[in-house]
């Protein structure tokens, strides 16, 4: 049986570039050879495409590649697949067919709807979320506010974009202490891995908190401190689909953010967790609703914080494209589920290629 050549894309232009080759380097690993031929493709910081053997060590060690050439995703249905630069000196091109992508991208200009946009345009199957669903998932004020509409709980919240911010900043200032209080988290509204994001305690942190994040997004969402346990629970599937495990995060600093989950090393991640049979069922049941508000597809990460003395649940976000190295949060919670890792990197490659054929066949071309 010839083996289908399926591009994983990793690296890109956000700041969780790092993040992205952590997972790249474990699903490359995963994958069945013996039905899917690897053809890796590296984004660089800057935005460049390239691909080969050595692509993925030269954005790990940010040095010229030496065995990888520049390549193009060739938006034409007709021919899906890559344009690679085969002679440089010539400037010669040669087409590079692929029959799904695997896009391990984490953040803006790849989770959130561009690349996907991308695929769709090129007819090309790829792993994970459409462009409406990636797009609203990355976006926390629009997803929030799906929640809302599907009557998921979510935390209070306000937000504003940085012209409503320049010169009104004492209004909103005002405004946070009133309706959020303290502490309290400042947020990009556009960005994940807790890239920008910090926990403000009083008035005096707040502005400089704000000013951060608008390093990373013009949107900034605020949001009411939840004192409870950090819950996730992964949800994988297409049309039918299914929730795990939970799982506990236990950060090693104020709260998990990029440092604790990347860096240092001394979070705890407790995956099954023990919650009783009761809240168990309310966050796969949440994580299920939450997946269907979004309109994702194949895999996703919810989030939640649950107050013990209270006994409620409270939905913080969606992740369509979680972390995905074989000892990330996801992965784990799936393991823990009766999932192993090389299975779960199967069957999303499964439902990328069924859900294509599934909308292919939706196609009516109208008459002249």
């Amino acid at each position: 049986m010839k083996r289908k050549r399926v591009a994983v894309i990793f690296g890109g232009r956000s700041g969780e570039h790092v993040v992205s080759l952590r997972s790249a380097v474990s699903i490359i690993e995963a994958i069945d050879t013996e039905l899917y031929e690897i053809i890796p493709v590296g984004i660089t910081r800057e935005g460049s495409w390239l691909t080969g053997p050595d692509v993925w060590q030269s954005l790990w060690e940010k040095r010229p590649p030496a065995e990888a050439v520049p390549a193009v995703l060739l938006t034409d249905p007709s021919r899906p697949g890559l344009l690679v630069q085969s002679d440089t000196a010539a400037a010669e091109w040669r087409h590079q067919p692929i029959d799904l992508a695997f896009p391990v991208l984490h953040g803006p200009y790849g989770e959130d709807g561009t690349i996907q946009g991308l695929f769709e345009m090129a007819g090309i199957p790829y792993v994970g979320s459409g462009v409406l669903a990636s797009s609203t998932a990355m976006d926390k004020v629009v997803m929030k506010t799906l929640f809302k509409e599907h009557n998921l709980p979510v935390a209070p919240f306000i937000h504003f974009n940085r012209w409503q911010w320049n010169g009104q900043d004492e209004y909103w200032r005002q405004k946070i202490e009133q309706e959020i209080g303290f502490p309290c988290f400042v947020k990009p509204a556009n960005l994940g891995s807790s890239v920008g994001i910090a926990k403000v305690f009083s008035q005096t942190g707040l502005k400089a908190a704000i000013n951060e994040a608008l390093l990373y997004d013009d949107k900034v969402v605020i949001e009411e401190y939840i004192e409870g346990r950090e819950i996730e629970c992964a949800v994988l599937g297409d049309l039918e689909i299914e929730a795990s495990r939970p799982g506990e995060v236990i950060p090693s600093n104020e709260f998990y953010d990029y440092r604790a989950k990347y860096i240092d090393d001394r979070s705890e991640l407790i995956v099954p967790v023990e919650l009783g049979a009761e809240i168990e069922n309310i966050i796969k049941q949440y994580s299920l609703k939450a997946f269907r508000a979004v309109e994702a597809s194949g895999l996703a990460r919810v989030d939640f914080f649950v107050r013990p003395d209270r006994g409620d649940v409270i939905v913080n976000e969606i992740n369509t494209m979680p972390g995905f190295t074989s000892i990330s949060m996801y992965s784990k919670m799936w393991q823990a589920s009766g999932v192993s890792y090389r299975e779960l990197v199967s069957r999303l490659m499964e439902f990328a290629l069924i859900r294509f054929k599934r909308r292919q066949a939706l196609l009516v071309v109208p008459p002249e």
